[in-house]
């Protein structure tokens, strides 16, 4: 069971020091072509975190190349700053896997109204660009944890299709799938 399961996708979970402990708590999911089509659901809360508003933006045009996601801190709540921050996310995964700002959807889930240690997140974004790989499913689904006691994966295949997922939430999906992380591959 794995988000790379479907053919043309490359994962990578590691420790960016993001967490105050030394759990995995950043993943990087790529899509490597040939097609690029996306498509997103986002809370109706009224209240959303800035990687929301950005991958709001980002998924608009029906376009992603990658999605970066940490757990460890939410960036909600955060105000101009926190939007600073998860551009500068997307524009340092763009770098990395080279692709747009614009085709990059980023996703936090942690701490709220304390900003990213962008430090950790700037230089986690690398080393996890640099351990990309079609066997990284399971270590990215085990960054996006908070308080799951489980990374959730799941495979359906067919003829002629797969679909591979990761989710991360446990109790917590009020308000409104307000704290809720899932990322499908077909």
């Amino acid at each position: 069971m794995s988000i790379t399961a479907a053919q043309g996708f490359a994962a990578a979970g590691i420790a960016a020091g993001i967490k105050s402990t030394a759990k995995a708590d950043l993943a990087l999911v790529v899509n490597q072509g040939p097609r690029f089509d996306a498509a997103a659901v986002f809370t109706s809360n009224r209240v959303v975190a800035a990687p929301v508003i950005w991958s709001r933006r980002a998924v608009a045009d029906g376009v992603l190349h990658a999605v970066v996601l940490n757990s460890g801190g939410a960036n909600a709540c955060t105000g101009a700053p926190g939007l600073e921050d998860a551009a500068a996310t997307a524009k340092a995964v763009a770098q990395s896997v080279d692709c747009e700002p614009d085709d990059v959807a980023v996703c936090s889930t942690g701490l709220i109204g304390v900003r990213l240690p962008m430090a950790a997140v700037l230089s986690g974004i690398a080393t996890a660009a640099d351990q990309l790989s079609a066997d990284g499913g399971d270590a990215a689904a085990h960054a996006i944890m908070t308080t799951d006691t489980v990374p959730k994966q799941a495979l359906a295949e067919g003829e002629g299709y797969t679909i591979g997922g990761m989710a991360k939430g446990a109790g917590m999906l009020a308000p409104a799938l307000a704290t809720m992380l899932v990322v499908i591959t077909t």
